[in-house]
């Protein structure tokens, strides 16, 4: 069977995940990777057998090597347009880990320069492949729980504070150069995990109706910053011209976890791991309860690299519904920018 050669740029802990469901997967290699941290490098090249000569120090030596068919970027969020628009310019087809930018207009120059391009491009967000999401659409659109009328989801882990004995809560000593805690390497709660709920909240939303740049606008913001400056927590509305709304949140301060509640005029549906699969909760106001369980077995990041390298063996770039299309990108960061333009009032 034909395989895509698979190129990693940054070898962070996402990066090192993603790596593992190379094995997994029958159509897709994983045969080049690239870091300034030669520690990394000479751990990621002995844990999954990459060659040397595609062992690279520098970025732009592995967008270069014509043995790569696509690049997947797991850097800061504040290089990802760099490497985007390095990788255009190469004709490398685009997995980029999210948030693809840091901002809006970040988002719109790189729409425009993809326009020019067959490229394949798309943003990380893996609970779009995982068979749980199929299932949910599936269950919206067989009217199980009747017209949309709002939803609620959130993200979030407590990464401030530790245990000590007698349960007495510490701070945590907080890198302020870290990638979660810099503000100029694109920080905070919001980007870091404030865009599943919204890219989520998009998902839902269209299952009524298309939305474009004017079909929503975001409301009722409530955030509080940390000792750098970033966000830490934040909760937001988010209104569709439709009459759909969905209330998100994003948290470093508060164990949210992953659910998400949706809800229709005949009942509601629960997904209690929202990003990762678990349990589908459907509780409808004629039927009894029903409960789907996604089971984790298998890695989250496997059916995205088998999914996105059949498309490529196929010669096909386009997106899959509902796997996340570059202006559902386009439009998510939109909102995130807006959220985000609060922390600055």
């Amino acid at each position: 069977m034909k395989k895509i050669n698979w190129g990693i740029i940054g070898l962070g802990n996402i990066a090192h995940e993603f790596s593992k469901a190379f094995a997994e997967t029958n159509n897709a290699k994983l045969l080049a990777i690239s870091s300034k941290d030669e520690n990394k490098l000479k751990k990621f090249k002995l844990l999954y057998n990459i060659e040397s000569k595609f062992s690279f120090k520098n970025y732009q030596d592995l967008i270069n090597c014509d043995e790569v068919d696509i690049v997947y970027i797991a850097l800061p969020n504040s290089l990802h347009k760099q490497w985007i628009l390095n990788a255009i310019n190469n004709k490398k087809h685009i997995l980029v880990e999210k948030p693809a930018t840091i901002n809006f207009s970040e988002a719109n120059e790189i729409k425009d320069h993809l326009k020019k391009t067959n490229i394949f491009f798309s943003e990380a967000f893996m609970y779009r492949y995982h068979p749980q999401i199929r299932s949910l659409i599936k269950i919206i659109m067989d009217n199980k729980i009747g017209n949309l009328l709002s939803m609620e989801s959130s993200f979030g882990e407590d990464i401030l504070t530790k245990n000590k004995l007698f349960f007495f809560l510490k701070k945590k000593k907080i890198d302020p150069k870290s990638r979660k805690f810099d503000k100029t390497l694109g920080g905070g709660c919001i980007l870091d995990l404030g865009c599943y709920p919204s890219s989520f909240s998009l998902l839902i939303s269209s299952l009524k109706n298309k939305l474009n740049m004017n079909s929503f606008e975001i409301k009722n913001v409530l955030i509080e910053k940390g000792d750098t400056g970033v966000d830490i927590d934040s909760r937001a509305e988010l209104f569709f011209q439709d009459g759909f709304k969905s209330k998100i949140h994003a948290s470093f301060k508060k164990n949210l976890g992953s659910k998400s509640l949706i809800y229709g005029e005949k009942g509601t549906i629960l997904l209690d791991k929202s990003w990762s699969g678990g349990n589908i909760i459907i509780h409808s106001k004629t039927n009894s309860e029903q409960k789907l369980s996604f089971a984790h077995n298998r890695n989250i990041y496997g059916y995205q690299i088998e999914e996105i390298s059949k498309n490529l063996i196929e010669g096909s770039n386009k997106i899959n519904f509902p796997i996340m299309t570059l202006e559902e990108t386009f439009l998510n960061m939109k909102i995130i920018d807006n959220w985000l333009n609060y922390c600055e009032k």
